[in-house]
């Protein structure tokens, strides 16, 4: 038997009628006849008590005979079974399992904090009874080495200064990093017969003795970005000055006092503080 069965036993409500009759009416014989036989009977229900199980909803059975697996009973009820059959409860609800943080390396190399949140629960009860030793830890375990795996395989942001353009981050790429985690998950988990419902990073950020140098290095590039952007701007107003100037002969520029002019637009539009003119009085010479 490799395969799990599901099997519906036999209705515990009638059985409960068998054990009374023969409890009870075997006490009432003894009573009656003062025959010592009759405690067979009352010996027969004590033995066919031990065979009444409930399966709650969600809830399985795993039921074997001295070592033998006689099948999994799923349907949720109240049941009667062979009194020397071991029963094995397993949960078929759905659990959420939160990893420790791990500091795993990145495809760059750099050091992060990592975490998962799983959730899943036990879709063949063959398999999580038999093939693995404790299917909770199996899981736990295997959690903690497909998110190793992740980690390594993406960065955990993009440098574009460094000539690193990822298309998938462990940052920025929340979905796909996901699914790679599902997958990898569902593949290590196959084995226990564990379903994988979500999984999903939980917590992520660089490690303790680099994040106070990456965060520097995420304000500069923002800076540059900034300043990239107000340098563009600058440049397409200090253009368009000197075409309107042009343009309405307001005055005649040489290429001296245009360079002049542009050299003061460029501090007056990059600069980080408001400018303070000075109002010149003479003439354009002086």
């Amino acid at each position: 038997m490799k395969e799990e069965k599901i099997i519906v036993p036999a209705n515990g409500y009638l059985m409960l009628l068998v054990f009374l009759i023969l409890f009870f009416g075997g006490i009432g014989a003894i009573v009656a006849f003062r025959s010592p036989w009759f405690g067979f009977s009352v010996f027969a229900g004590l033995i066919v008590a031990f065979g009444f199980l409930m399966v709650q909803p969600n809830n399985s059975r795993v039921l074997l005979l001295f070592g033998k697996y006689i099948g999994t009973i799923k349907r949720n009820g109240f049941y009667w079974v062979n009194p020397f059959y071991t029963k094995t409860k397993i949960s078929l609800r759905a659990s959420n399992f939160d990893s420790e943080r791990l500091k795993v390396n990145d495809k760059l190399g750099n050091p992060v904090m990592i975490s998962t949140i799983l959730v899943w629960r036990v879709q063949n009860t063959y398999k999580a009874a038999f093939d693995v030793d404790n299917y909770e830890n199996f899981v736990r375990v295997q959690t903690d080495a497909a998110v190793r795996k992740l980690a390594s395989m993406y960065p955990y942001d993009n440098f574009a200064d460094e000539g690193h353009t990822e298309d998938i981050t462990l940052r920025s790429s929340v979905n796909e990093v996901s699914e790679a985690l599902e997958k990898e998950l569902e593949e290590r988990l196959a084995i226990a017969g564990i379903e994988v419902l979500e999984a999903r990073i939980g917590y992520l950020a660089y490690a303790q003795e680099i994040a106070s140098a990456m965060l520097k290095r995420q304000q500069a590039t923002a800076i540059v970005a900034a300043r990239h952007k107000i340098v563009e701007g600058a440049v397409s107003m200090v253009e368009m000055a000197l075409a309107e100037l042009s343009k309405k002969k307001v005055v005649e520029l040489d290429d001296e006092r245009k360079a002049a002019m542009v050299s003061n637009l460029m501090v007056i539009l990059c600069g980080d503080k408001d400018a303070s003119p000075i109002v010149n009085a003479g003439t354009l010479n002086h």
